[in-house]
């Protein structure tokens, strides 16, 4: 237990700090929506090409990775068309609840996977990001739409543009070409790579705001509870089945323990979703994380 909380409190104490400094007006308001952006189309994007750049993709318990994590999030959007069906929610509230039940946020999943597994850890968590980021933005897209109301453009824009799905099929490209980075390279985009999860996890806390607690908090609780306990325990029973090995289900579990993503209110106010609710489910399931994330490796240990 104390090796899960030394390895994880600096996590929630950069995100404290992110929101101390924001609600203090430090470094100006200006800031942080650049820092966010800068993260997400360079620094991030350089993590997760390094990461596959260098994972060995040959290993035998990679399609059975892959599998786990399809499987899993199967079981997890069965359960909520299984809700839906008891409770009609109207689109603009379903839509927000998915993405509260399948969005992760991926800053603090990799931060906390390189702090318990390393670079090791790391090569696995992108081969999962690889896989779960593209099937997460159609579902999410999809779940704001009325039926007769689906385009092709709209599912397929936000996949290829994403720069993290750009940048996990540039570094399993790079891999598998044989290739090898060379004259710096490596170091360069190492240094970027280590830059991003301290960043992100900064612009993760100044992203937070209490005051969108207000009202709904029954609905609020209730999506948190599903996401932070549920959906890891279904991800640790689906691994179990499938025998995946011990370091690959334990990065598996954590990224399904994670809170939802900041970018889920994007996608809400693009999508005419209610935002309000979105913004108090990231809001709470962030600081609620900080006690059910320990909870949750220390039951998988």
């Amino acid at each position: 237990m104390s090796l899960i909380l030394f390895s994880l409190w600096p996590l929630f104490a950069l995100i404290v700090a992110g929101f101390v400094l924001n609600r203090r007006g430090f470094p100006g308001q200006g800031f942080w929506p650049g820092a966010e952006r800068f993260n997400y189309f360079v620094l991030f994007p350089a993590l997760l090409f390094n990461s596959l750049a260098v994972a060995p993709l040959n290993s035998a318990s990679l399609p059975r990775l892959a599998a786990t994590v399809l499987v899993t999030l199967s079981v997890c959007m069965g359960g909520l068309l299984l809700a839906r069906r008891l409770r009609p929610w109207p689109v603009a509230r379903w839509g927000v609840l998915v993405q509260g039940t399948l969005r992760f946020n991926t800053y603090m999943g990799l931060a906390a996977i390189s702090a318990l597994h390393g670079p090791a850890g790391l090569q696995i968590a992108a081969v999962v990001i690889a896989v779960l980021v593209p099937a997460v933005n159609v579902l999410s897209v999809l779940a704001f739409m009325t039926r007769g109301q689906t385009r092709a453009r709209a599912l397929i824009l936000p996949v290829i543009r994403n720069p993290l799905i750009l940048a996990c099929v540039a570094g399993a490209l790079f891999n598998l070409a044989g290739l090898e980075m060379k004259w710096g390279s490596e170091r360069l985009l190492g240094l970027l790579a280590a830059t991003s999860l301290p960043l992100g996890l900064l612009c993760v806390g100044a992203g937070l705001n209490p005051s969108e607690l207000k009202g709904q908090m029954g609905s609020m609780c209730s999506n948190a509870a599903v996401r932070l306990l549920a959906v890891p325990a279904a991800a640790w029973l689906c691994a179990r089945l499938l025998q995946l090995p011990a370091t690959e289900a334990a990065v598996l579990v954590l990224i399904f323990a994670l809170p939802t993503a900041p970018a889920a209110y994007v996608l809400t106010r693009q999508m005419a979703g209610d935002s309000h609710l979105m913004a108090g489910i990231i809001t709470l399931q962030t600081a609620a994380s900080a006690l059910t994330l320990p909870l949750a490796l220390l039951a998988l240990r």
